[in-house]
């Protein structure tokens, strides 16, 4: 399919709550091929639609050691997460040149509508459930930064300006 332009920190598509998707279409499953070939191309473990400007809760994740795993989520909602946490460096091609360490349930239960657009309920553990949590704060409008306090927040995008040439 295609590799997609990732949107620049602070776009407002970054910031902004994405819509629930109603049925899944071809256009649904061109545009999970589109960001699979993006994530691919990053790499990375997962892609959520804003992060390439399309406003719909649509995310794919795969974190599988030779990839062509997918995993292709519609609507993804957590229903259960674990009471154990796991720190993961994480990163963003929106905010380039820059890191965190961050700490998440290290397992969680989703539920989603799969690529058929049949409702499903996935365990997921250690990265790849690290990366479907990403995935889902991007689809409410949070980076992973948004975990950090203020001043780290604000230190890592200077950081990541000056390194841009931005400032």
């Amino acid at each position: 399919m295609a590799v997609r332009r990732c949107l620049p920190w602070p776009h407002p598509v970054l910031k902004t709550a994405a819509a629930d998707v109603d049925t899944i279409t071809d256009e649904v499953r061109r545009l999970w091929a589109d960001m699979i070939d993006t994530m691919d191309a990053m790499p990375g473990y997962g892609l959520a639609a804003v992060q390439i400007g399309v406003s719909l809760r649509l995310a794919v994740v795969d974190c599988s050691e030779r990839r062509g795993q997918a995993v292709r989520m519609a609507n993804p909602v957590v229903l259960h997460a674990s009471g154990q946490f796991r720190d993961h460096e994480e990163a963003s091609p929106n905010l380039p040149l820059v890191s965190a360490v961050i700490s998440r349930p290290r397992a969680v239960t989703v539920r989603f509508l799969n690529d058929q657009g049949v409702p499903e309920d996935r365990d997921f553990v250690d990265l790849w459930a690290t990366s479907v949590q990403h995935q889902i704060d991007h689809l409410a409008g949070r980076m992973y930064f948004d975990h950090l306090s203020g001043l780290r927040r604000k230190m890592l995008i200077a950081r990541s300006e000056k390194l841009r040439g931005k400032k």
